[in-house]
Formats: structure tokens, sequence, C-alpha cells
């Protein structure tokens, strides 16, 4: 697992020069030997590090470090544009054990609305059902945003399609194409998944509710890491093509705020309703037959009618009807 050490060590490379372990011990007072142990730990982060005798080490692929004052800079002008003022603020950390777990303990005893908190790199990343999600150093996006609502859980059954909604948009407005939506909260391209969402809640039924929206999207994942996880994934590099400018995350991630302020204002006086057609529109099983795995184990097969004004799925079989809430449901292709 990286730590602050690694981290540091990291930013020193982040210039992707070679620096010797010399010059590396000496800006952040460690031993020479110390140096080697720490940065051997960057293969387990996905980092690819080079060690050339007589010269040093360099990162192959150095990443664009996060930058809390570079990503505040760019929300700001985008909010601007839009008419809008985020209303909270921006953090950034190298390590953490999860942005959404540490919002959710602050929730206990402040206010977190509007306090987007993002990390390089999760030791207890998670997705939903408690599933570990598999995060880059430098080649994902994962981050929380705490916001605020005055109603109860109820009314916040569609939240997740809601911010699927807004995080696709952002994309789309940052050239990346064809990202499409996975009933009740994944990002996938052609069958591929490029990132989640997870949403949890902190209040009482009838209101106000504290949420804590977890995101992370692959931006650019070696392909030795990607056969560690699970599931067939993508990210945002392979869809860009490879003519594509470099990926500037700050400014993705700066991108996603303004898009999520925007959207979270709408759905805290509308709901979900006036985002149900769009969501629709952009579910890549939209009409089509899947299977959904139920928590008891039972599976129900039919074809995806569409989503209703509470953001629950309903299936169509024949000519009748049945509505689902995300829950603890896996949906597959039939």
């Amino acid at each position: 697992m990286l730590t602050p050490l690694g981290f540091s060590l990291l930013r020193q490379l982040a210039d992707g020069e070679f620096h010797s372990g010399e010059d590396l011990a000496a800006k952040v007072g460690l031993t020479r030997a110390r140096v080697s142990q720490v940065l051997k730990d960057a293969g387990t982060a996905g980092l690819a590090l080079e060690r050339v005798k007589g010269r040093g080490y360099r990162l192959l692929e150095a990443p664009d470090f996060l930058d809390a004052k570079k990503v505040r800079a760019d929300l700001d002008a985008l909010s601007a544009a839009k008419g809008i003022e985020f209303p909270g603020s921006v953090e950034v950390v190298d390590q953490i054990e999860s942005t959404s777990s540490e919002l959710m303990r602050r929730a206990q005893r402040r206010d977190v609305h509007g306090v987007a908190l993002a990390a390089e790199w999760q030791s207890a990343g998670r997705g939903r059902r408690g599933r570990a999600w598999t995060a880059i150093a430098g080649g994902s996006l994962t981050f929380s945003l705490g916001w605020k609502f005055e109603q109860g859980a109820g009314f916040l059954a569609g939240l997740s399609l809601a911010v699927g909604v807004a995080v696709v948009r952002a994309l789309e407005a940052e050239g990346f194409k064809d990202v499409a939506l996975k009933w009740p909260n994944d990002l996938i391209h052609r069958h591929l998944k490029v990132g989640g969402i997870l949403i949890e809640l902190n209040g009482d039924a009838l209101g106000p509710t504290t949420t804590v929206i977890g995101v992370g999207l692959n931006v650019r994942i070696p392909a030795a890491a990607r056969k560690d996880i699970p599931v067939p994934v993508t990210d945002l590099a392979s869809i860009a093509g490879r003519r594509a400018p470099p990926i500037d995350r700050n400014h993705l991630l700066a991108a996603l705020l303004a898009e999520f302020a925007a959207v979270l204002e709408q759905y805290s006086n509308e709901g979900f309703a006036p985002f149900a057609a769009e969501w629709q529109h952009r579910h890549a099983y939209q009409g089509k037959p899947v299977r959904l795995l139920l928590p008891d184990g039972a599976t129900v097969t039919g074809k995806v009618a569409g989503v209703d004004a509470s953001g629950a799925l309903v299936l169509a079989d024949g000519p009748r009807r049945a509505r689902f809430l995300s829950g603890e449901i896996t949906m597959r292709r039939a």
C-alpha cells in the first residue's frame, strides 16, 4: 500500500525524469535503502517505475497529481459559466481509507454540504454490496461529495440515477463520447465498465438527509492492473483514443463537480422525474432483455421498459410489468 512517504517520492518523480536515489533520499529525509524499499511499493499502486543503475529512478508514465487549487480555479470558472455557485470546498489527499467513509464520519459532527474530497489512493475504496473498488494512483479519479437534502430517503430513491446523468453529461462535454449508464449505478462503454457511483444516506425518514455521493472513474488503467479487476473494464484514455490530448484530471474533476451542483440543486427541487427521460435515453439496456439477480438468490428476466418517476426499474414480461428498486439487485445481459 502506498504511504505518505511513498507519495512524497512519487511527487519528486512526477516530472518523468531520472532522479538518483541519493538526491531523493536527501529531499525527503530518508536513507537510500529506505527510498528503494518505499519505491518498490509503487508497483502495488499500478505505477510503472523504471530503475537504471547509475541514473536512478523515473516513472514511465508520470501521473498528473491532483491539486485542490487547480480544481477549485477550474470549478469556479465552470460554475460561473453555468450561472451557479458551488457551495462548498474542495480537498485533495494522497492516501485515505475511503473518501465516502471519511465524509460520513465528518457528517456525524458537522455539516458536509458541498464538501468534495478526492484521493489519489484509497486503501479501502468500495462499490455496491461492499465490493472493493480498484483504483490506480494517478490513473483513477475517486472522490466523494457531501450534499444535504431537506427530504427523506424515499425522495432520494432515484438520486444515483440522476448522478449518473450528471457524470455522463460532464464526460460528454469533455469529449468522451458514447459512455452509457447501466441500472442502477454503473458507467459503461461498449459493455465495459468505466466507472461507478455509490450513494450513502444519513438522516431521518422524513428528512433532512445528508448524502455522500461516491464516484470512481477509470482514467488510465494499465493492462497489467486490469488483470486483477474481477469485471471487464475500460478507461477514459481508451475511449478518447490515442490521438487525443492527455487527460487533465484536475479539470475533469472540476467539470464533474460543476455538473453535480447543477443537477443536485434541480433534484432537490423536483426529484428524479425531470431526469427520467434522459436517463432512459442513455441506458445501455433500454428495451433489451436482461436478467436480475435478487438478494435472496432468485432470478428475474424481462425486457427493460424503462424507469419510473422514482427511479425504479420497470421490466416487461409480455403484458406484465414489474418494478424493482436498486437495493442489492444486480443486472446482467440476458
